[in-house]
């Protein structure tokens, strides 16, 4: 059975060097995970400004969860075309890299910036508790596959 172009799934003209470099892939994924922080950030900021009031420190973390969610799902989705996948592994490392590199920021931001406790951290960790936060990384890490499919790519395995 033939397999179908990256012209044919993304409608993307790409050389078939251009299609196979795995440091650009990784250079995408990057630059993609820069603008979800970025986001992120903002997303906080609004949040402590507007949502904290209201509903308090705790509950306002726990819609954060969601409302970030779908802001980097959005992300993902208008990106995933220029990141390029053409192979499952592809959307594993896009995910594995973001999860990586969201927990490790989140980790040390929160501790060395921050200020917060390690215990405070884990909090936001401990679904028993109420923390979310491993339901918005979970969705962070199928966010690829979620935004292939969205757009409708048609992903080699």
């Amino acid at each position: 059975m033939a397999t179908a172009t990256t012209q044919e799934r993304t409608g993307i003209v790409c050389s078939r060097r251009e299609e196979n470099n795995p440091v650009k892939l990784t250079a995408r994924i990057v630059a993609i995970w820069l603008l979800m922080i970025v986001a992120e950030i903002a997303h906080g900021i609004a949040r402590a400004l507007t949502l904290v009031p209201l509903v308090g420190e705790f509950r306002s973390n726990q819609i954060g969860v969601f409302t970030g969610s779908a802001i980097l799902l959005g992300i993902a989705t208008l990106s995933i075309r220029w990141i390029g996948p053409t192979r499952r592994r592809d959307l594993l490392q896009a995910g594995a890299v973001w999860l990586v590199l969201t927990l490790a920021f989140e980790l040390l931001f929160g501790r060395f910036v921050a200020g917060l406790s390690w215990q405070r951290l884990a909090a936001d960790y401990n679904m028993l508790q109420g923390g979310l936060m491993p339901i918005g990384l979970a969705v962070l890490f199928v966010a690829p596959w979620l935004a292939a499919w969205f757009r409708g790519l048609r992903i080699a395995a």
